[in-house]
């Protein structure tokens, strides 16, 4: 009878360290996929803010603005900026520097 038992219960958790073996095989795979989307992720990323830091620098905007628009944009002072509202189909228009406080 021991031994009916025994054989039972070494079988059964033969079954279940097989089970085990499987699904963490899953799991680490699934998370070496993840890794990997995210390292491929970060990479694109860092492409991306590069692009847009060299693209948006002041120097290189100031060369876009001479290839591009050569005389068709003009200097002007953030004080002269107004800012326009549109309330209930009226246009309101403000000069003041609060605006450019907020």
């Amino acid at each position: 009878m021991k031994k009916i038992f025994f054989s039972i219960a070494l079988i059964t958790l033969i079954f279940l360290t097989s089970a085990i073996k499987n699904s963490t095989k899953k799991i680490d795979a699934k998370i070496y996929n993840l890794n990997e989307d995210i390292r491929l992720l970060n990479e694109k990323y860092e492409l991306v803010l590069l692009d847009h830091n060299y693209l948006s620098s002041p120097k290189k905007l100031d060369e876009y603005q001479k290839k591009f628009f050569e005389n068709d944009l003009i200097t002007t002072d953030i004080v002269d900026i107004e800012e326009i509202n549109f309330i209930k189909n009226k246009i309101l228009i403000n000069k003041s520097k609060e605006a450019f406080e907020k």
